[in-house]
């Protein structure tokens, strides 16, 4: 047997660092690994997860750490670990693979492959002699009988390359509102109308699903929708999924009323929830959803922001508790004792705010704080000045935050992953947008000229990853779909060409690519990277949109910037191609949704020309008008939306819709009066 020797210690995701002490031979996915395979004939056993998955770090404390279970992986295979969130196309095979073996999936995720990767066997968390006993079982049968191992292979590989296959839809477009409708009908019988989300347990923020039904609800003056969006919105506010101390939001919660959460903090979570809080701000003038927003980008500052201006992935959800263990959110729950301690006199109202109660009530004489009524509510049932009680609220989370640090932290997870980003970004833009804060957007264009200096190399292609000054995996085509939304998103609040431009220079970099001319489809992975057993198509929208629903909206809006018209007649295509699968599922694709709504509704077009172009802007955005797009200027501009359209000492706004446009105006009122009159 080979001498023990891990081979991660020079990796920089810290997810494989987690591991590089093992007693397991590890190896990273990379060329020579795979050849070693090869040369060995020895079988890969791949394990999948990241930083901040809880059940990753308890299968590697009862397995990858123990001597006995090492050797058998050591002896049979060569072992490959990989950080699904560097490597989502790695992860997305091995993951349809266990899926199509088992009807589930998650992480950590295990799969035994061929020497070549073509899978064999799978599945997610086993304890330590069922995981033992499996190794050895497949080791041996393939040593002795490998000639079975690799018909199952080929048959899987053959499923797995099968599945998911979108074809071109030759059909002629039809896309309507009574489709639309039927989608969120049939969606509808899901809700958790007194809860919000779903109705059932775990509940999962899924903000992309609410960002379009608050839409749809809006445009369709569906008040029984629009109070269920809010509902939802108001409970995970409320709920203890949102960190009621330090702010920001956790992953998902593992009970119905939005509890107690898997303590893990993602970055494309809080991203995406501060994008959907502040447009339902604008509609509800909710100063909960502003609160919330203020608090989570707090929490971004305080805890993700690197000083370069990108943003860190994750936090993890254990951390050491007092008997130096690692223990699932010891650094985010309390002891009544504790907090009577430090709270004092005002524990009495803090526990009754905060359901320092049976509600409240975790396990092991643990409190996790939770809300169940708003500040106004709460307020008048105890006789006190809404202003007062936002005093001790402040009063409280400082002396709690305080009393927290005390403890040991959660492991950070400091690489930056393009795609979040991207979607980190969009969420100050949207923050900037509706709150008018310039801390804001001076954030967001530091993280902007991050992407633009340090993931997008000289030929125009993206980065995936970078860490200690180091960027060493091409990007995918989530990370161009989210980049190419920041930088529009970016543009439409400062009016500055230049992210317009490089939105352009990357989706036609998309389209050498990524672009598969059968289907009008884009492939997940580059045809410059190493080629996996199969290429996938991403089109399922889950806790993030899809990188083709998001590659589809990209196109609709460029397409009306460039008059572009195959940008557009591709995005068309792109959504016809799903309109079969996707109506009775509407939550799996919600960002399909966003864009077919584009196509259905009117559509408008403010371009906005003269030195006040900004003022006029801030002015617009006061307003929740989700099918528009925003082109402006303060100078002469060539974008054919703005081309001849500067006159000295004017402002003008032009409403334009169907390549056909109002008379101008320079009263931001009238503007938004035909914005109306056309809704209406």
């Amino acid at each position: 047997m080979e001498k023990f020797k891990n081979h991660l210690a020079s990796e920089t995701s810290p997810y494989l660092l987690q591991h590089a002490n093992n007693p397991v031979n590890w190896f990273a996915w990379n060329t020579e690994t795979l050849a070693k395979a090869k040369k060995e004939n020895k079988l890969l056993l791949i394990s999948i997860g990241y930083s901040s998955c809880h059940w990753c770090h308890v299968m590697e404390k009862e397995s990858f750490e123990n001597e006995a279970v090492a050797e058998i992986m050591n002896h049979h295979y060569i072992n490959v670990k990989v950080d699904r969130e560097e490597r989502p196309d790695i992860d997305q095979i091995y993951m349809n693979a266990v899926q199509l073996m088992t009807g589930a999936g998650g992480w950590p995720l295990n799969c035994i492959a061929l020497p070549d990767g073509r899978p064999v066997w799978g599945g997610t968390y086993f304890k330590k002699k069922e995981w033992s006993n499996i190794l050895h079982q497949i080791g041996e049968l393939y040593r002795k009988n490998p000639e079975k191992v690799v018909e199952y292979a080929e048959k899987l590989t053959e499923g797995i390359q099968q599945s998911g296959l979108i074809t071109l839809n030759p059909e002629k477009a039809l896309f309507t509102k009574e489709y639309l409708n039927e989608t969120v009908k049939k969606w509808s019988i899901y809700f958790d109308e007194e809860l919000g989300g779903f109705n059932k347990a775990p509940k999962f923020p899924m903000p992309n699903n609410y960002h379009f039904l608050l839409r749809h609800a809006y445009q369709n003056n569906d008040k029984s929708l629009l109070k269920y969006v809010n509902t939802t919105l108001t409970k995970i506010a409320l709920g203890g999924i949102f960190d009621h101390v330090g702010g920001g939001f956790s992953r998902y919660s593992v009970d119905t009323k939005w509890h107690i959460p898997h303590f893990e903090k993602m970055l494309y979570d809080n991203g995406q929830l501060v994008s959907l809080f502040a447009d339902a701000y604008l509609i509800t003038k909710n100063q909960l959803y502003k609160e919330t927003v203020y608090d989570t980008l707090q929490f971004i500052e305080r805890e993700l922001l690197d000083g370069s201006g990108g943003f860190y992935t994750a936090i993890d959800a254990d951390s050491l508790n007092a008997k130096n263990e690692l223990e699932e959110g010891a650094f985010y729950v309390w002891k009544k004792e504790e907090l009577q301690t430090v709270l004092k006199e005002d524990f009495v109202m803090f526990s009754e705010y905060y359901n320092i109660n049976s509600y409240g009530f975790w396990e092991q004489n643990n409190y996790h704080l939770i809300k169940n009524s708003s500040d106004t509510e709460f307020a008048k049932k105890h006789n006190l000045a809404i202003s007062d009680l936002k005093n001790n609220v402040v009063k409280w989370k400082a002396i709690l935050l305080k009393e927290r640090a005390k403890r040991a932290y959660p492991r950070l997870d400091d690489k930056v992953l393009t795609s979040w980003n991207g979607i980190m970004l969009k969420g100050y833009v949207d923050a900037y947008r509706v709150f008018n804060d310039n801390r804001f957007l001076k954030i967001a264009l530091k993280n902007a000229h991050f992407l633009e200096l340090k993931m997008l190399k000289e030929d125009g292609t993206l980065y995936r990853n970078y860490k200690n000054g180091k960027a060493s995996i091409n990007g995918y085509l989530e990370d161009y779909g989210m980049v190419i939304d920041a930088f529009i998103s970016l543009y439409e609040v400062t009016l500055d060409e230049k992210w317009l431009m490089l939105s352009k220079n990357l989706t036609d970099t998309c389209f050498d690519y990524f672009f598969n001319t059968a289907t009008s489809m884009f492939y997940f992975t580059s045809n410059k990277d190493l080629e996996l057993i199969t290429r996938k198509t991403e089109t399922e929208d889950n806790v993030m949109p899809s990188s083709n629903s998001m590659m589809a909206k990209n196109l609709f809006k460029l397409s009306h910037y460039f008059e572009n018209e195959y940008y557009l007649k591709t995005s068309k295509q792109m959504l016809n191609n799903m309109t079969s699968t996707m109506q009775n599922f509407g939550s799996a694709y919600s960002n399909w949704l966003e864009v077919y709504s584009n196509f259905i509704d009117n559509y408008f077009e403010i371009a906005i020309s003269g030195a006040n172009a900004k003022e006029k802007l801030l002015e617009i955005h006061k307003e929740y008008i989700p099918n528009k797009l925003i082109c402006g200027s303060v100078t002469k501009s060539s974008l054919p939306l703005l081309k001849n359209r500067f006159i000295e000492n004017k402002t003008l706004m032009y409403i334009c819709k169907n390549k056909t446009c109002n008379l101008p105006t320079e009263i931001t009122e009238e503007a938004i009066c035909q914005l109306k009159n056309y809704i209406e």
